[in-house]
């Protein structure tokens, strides 16, 4: 096809719906194409199944029309991941894609979703981020699990490839051989650990369960609070978008909004130490990735500070959510489209 589009072109990748209709985050693809249009540049939406040998069928934003076409398009420039579904990533649509964008060297990122536990590995072994992690692991033994317990007293559970806060518990001994196991709207006793896995254990294997050390949280006016770190890739290095404080509300499970937690601006709580523990992480965690998985060009990182001063990194999503705070999510478009020129600049 004629190279008759502006250039740099940017295609957005996402996947369907079971509906049918088109998944992600769509105000965030319309915002990213108001932005590229003012350089010059321009974005549509595509489907790992809607690809062609020498074109591909993608979905269009017009401002000017506040809607959306669908055209037929040459190979983007660059291809920007949003597939919100690990289950549609992993699918062989989507992983031919990604082979074909590499053979005809089209950068492409953010390349997967990031298991818990192989980020946690891969962390561990990143002698500069090793003091920030909290010990994890996974929860497959009904052994292991219980000496874990009995170590820390108050252990997380979660999901390996979970996000927003999904399937989370908070499992602790509550007093001679009674445990309890909290989820944001689920509480139960058990009598003995042996009962609690009894009744447990399937869920925990079926849906690849870790466990994570429990950190007594530093709190604000009476509830736990976390960090929300928003990075990019800038030129040979990783910066900080934004910084937003999530805090435990309704529960004390977790913090995500979704789940009742609630906002707060970061500088309301912002120290030095604060600052520097982020500006340390963000370099680190975005090379780390990037060597291991490919390159990541964006991410967030869910870290907090405990009553004692330790610095914790709790997850690195690879997909981040919107963020509430406008500002945000203003510095987020322009990052993002500077990331866009500065990669297919040197594709030229």
């Amino acid at each position: 096809m004629k190279k008759n589009y502006p250039s740099p072109l940017i295609g957005i990748l996402t996947s369907r719906k079971a509906n049918g209709a088109l998944a992600g985050n769509c105000p965030l693809f319309i915002e990213l194409q108001k932005r590229l249009i003012s350089l010059n540049g321009i974005s549509f939406v595509f489907i790992p199944e809607e690809i062609e040998k020498d074109s591909i069928i993608g979905y269009q934003f017009s401002p000017d029309d506040k809607c959306w076409f669908k055209k037929r398009f040459r190979y983007p420039d660059l291809v920007y991941n949003r597939i919100p579904f690990q289950k549609s990533e992993q699918a062989e649509s989507s992983q031919y894609l990604f082979s074909l964008l590499k053979e005809r060297n089209i950068p492409f990122f953010n390349p997967c979703f990031i298991d818990k536990y192989e980020l946690y590995l891969l962390l561990k072994n990143h002698d500069p981020l090793q003091q920030y992690l909290p010990q994890t692991i996974l929860a497959k033994d009904q052994e292991k699990l219980f000496s874990f317990l009995k170590n820390f007293n108050v252990l997380y559970l979660k999901p390996r490839y979970s996000s927003k806060g999904k399937g989370i518990f908070r499992l602790s001994i509550k007093g001679p051989g009674r445990i309890e196991l909290e989820g944001i709207k689920h509480k139960e006793s058990f009598p003995s650990f042996k009962l609690f896995w009894k009744s447990w254990n399937k869920e925990l294997l079926e849906k690849n369960y870790l466990a994570q050390e429990g950190i007594e949280s530093e709190e604000y006016a009476g509830h736990r609070f976390d960090f929300r770190i928003l990075a990019h890739a800038e030129e040979d290095d990783f910066v900080i978008t934004g910084v937003g404080i999530r805090q435990s509300h309704k529960q004390g499970i977790t913090t995500h909004i979704p789940a009742g937690g609630r906002l707060l601006p970061y500088h309301m709580l912002q120290t030095t130490e604060h600052d520097q523990f982020m500006q340390a992480i963000v370099p680190h965690v975005g090379k780390a990735l990037s060597a291991k998985l490919g390159f990541f060009g964006e991410f967030s990182i869910d870290a907090g500070v405990s009553k004692t001063g330790r610095y914790y990194i709790y997850e690195v999503n690879s997909k981040p959510m919107s963020f509430d705070e406008t500002e945000i999510e203003e510095r987020k478009i322009e990052q993002l489209c500077r990331l866009f020129l500065q990669l297919t600049e040197t594709q030229k």
